[in-house]
């Protein structure tokens, strides 16, 4: 037994360095060292709640045994190398993959510096923000291409399409200059998704092509009604969407769908080499376990959702706001909050990350990110000067009613912890320490 022990840390050790084992290790070694770097991701954490559009939930308990647990994917927007905080295990696992598989190249080519192991993605554009706009600019600056970024407009509470500024720039520079329209359905309130019939009106009138963003739309109705409007009454060329957000199985995945037929095996023929098979066979595992009629129960949490987080922020004096348009992602103010101490509003969503709370988003004002030249004003705002700030929480595929009693119970108890620390942040110098009981309340 002690010589298993020395030997099973002698290998965790070699691995860990970036180094690959001289020996093999036998197959429990390999499930104890997965089932160990698995317990760091915090969708396996015990009292993790997640109210995001992407928190590792997965239905079928076949399909997560056989990932072992592993279900955030590796990366994050706009950096496939980047660690997740919410996934510190599967982050692990892509550094000692691309270190080991770094030191097997140079076995045979010694001067090999650096490597990526990718897997398939899918990404944006019209105004939407998150990272990953990166890879629309990094690739389209490689082809010679310009992004061109149209800012959205404020419509009452919602960010929307602003269709004279797209009309205006395809009259500006030439349709026959723009390679094509790229527009979106799901998305982060107050944005919500873009005019799509009006979008798909003018890409024909232009001859223009258009692909629309419908990253976790597949599991909203509303969503799928707009591209398919779309599509009758104008140009969708093609449509994308993730399999994680809508399927509820590991992040690796996409779909590509489109009206002709020709087109979309045009695309499959692009494809380079062969390509896993992993993503197929936990989308038919899954389907296979829940049925249809199971899915759809999956898909009914919207109101529930909306009706806590609207009384939570009556007794917060912040607002829900309204955006009806948007059928899965849901926005609270957080302008009184900002009255209090603008350092509160920031802490907040340590807070709530701390207390398990997964996928609450808080978004700041006036926040700048640029990307490959593009400066970016109120960045993950999806607009220069939004009004307030806010927190997001999304009814996604998967979200339990208990999901949402614990995440309006800790976000309750942040809320009021702020407050009342704002007044003697005022008085005095330095942050007031937490509660430390509060820190695990459930």
């Amino acid at each position: 037994h002690q010589n298993k022990c020395t030997f099973r840390q002698k290998g965790y050790l070699c691995v860990l360095q970036g180094k690959c084992p001289e020996e093999g290790w036998s197959e429990s070694t390999v499930e104890l060292f997965l089932n160990e770097l698995a317990v760091m991701d915090s969708n396996n954490f015990l009292g993790n709640c997640g109210v995001g559009e992407r928190e590792g939930q997965v239905a079928s308990g076949l399909v997560a045994r056989r990932h072992y647990r592993l279900i955030h994917g590796i990366g994050r927007s706009g950096d496939i190398a980047a660690v997740q905080p919410k996934a510190a295990g599967s982050s692990l696992l892509n550094k000692i993959t691309n270190s080991v598989v770094l030191d097997v190249l140079r076995f045979t080519v010694k001067k090999t510096y650096s490597m990526l192991l990718l897997t398939f993605t899918c990404f944006i554009f019209i105004r939407v923000e998150k990272k990953f706009n990166r890879e629309s600019y990094m690739f389209s600056s490689l082809k010679g291409f310009e992004p061109v970024v149209i800012e959205n407009v404020l419509e009452g509470d919602e960010l929307r399409t602003n269709l004279e500024e797209v009309e205006r720039k395809i009259e500006e520079l030439g349709a026959e200059n723009i390679l094509c329209v790229h527009s979106t359905t799901s998305c982060f309130a107050p944005r919500v998704p873009d005019r799509l019939e009006e979008l798909a009106v003018l890409c024909a009138k232009h001859d223009i092509p258009h692909i629309v963003n419908n990253a976790y739309g597949m599991q909203s109705s509303k969503c799928m009604h707009l591209i398919q409007q779309g599509a009758r009454v104008g140009r969708i060329d093609a449509f994308v969407q993730s399999l994680d957000k809508n399927f509820m199985v590991p992040v690796g995945g996409a779909i590509i769908a489109g009206f002709d037929e020709n087109f979309i095996k045009d695309i499959s023929r692009m494809y380079p080499g062969r390509a896993s098979a992993s993503p197929s066979l936990d989308v038919l595992i899954t389907l296979l376990t829940l049925g249809a009629n199971g899915y759809k129960k999956l898909l009914e949490m919207y109101g529930h959702l909306a009706q806590e987080l609207s009384a939570l922020a009556e007794r917060h004096g912040e607002r829900l706001l309204h955006t009806p348009h948007n059928p899965i992602s849901l926005a609270m103010s957080l302008a009184c909050l900002q009255t209090h101490s603008t350092a509160a509003v920031t802490q907040l969503g340590s807070m709530l990350f701390t207390r398990q709370v997964s996928g609450a988003r808080v978004v700041l004002l006036g926040v700048e990110q640029t990307v490959s030249g593009h400066t970016f004003r109120g960045f993950m705002s999806h607009t220069d000067a939004y009004p307030c700030p806010y927190l997001n929480a999304a009814s996604a595929i998967g979200i339990t009613r208990d999901d949402i009693t614990l995440c309006i119970k800790r976000l309750d108890k942040c809320l009021k912890s702020l407050s009342k620390e704002a007044p003697a942040e005022k008085s005095e110098s330095g942050s007031p320490a937490e509660d430390v009981d509060d820190q695990t309340v459930p």
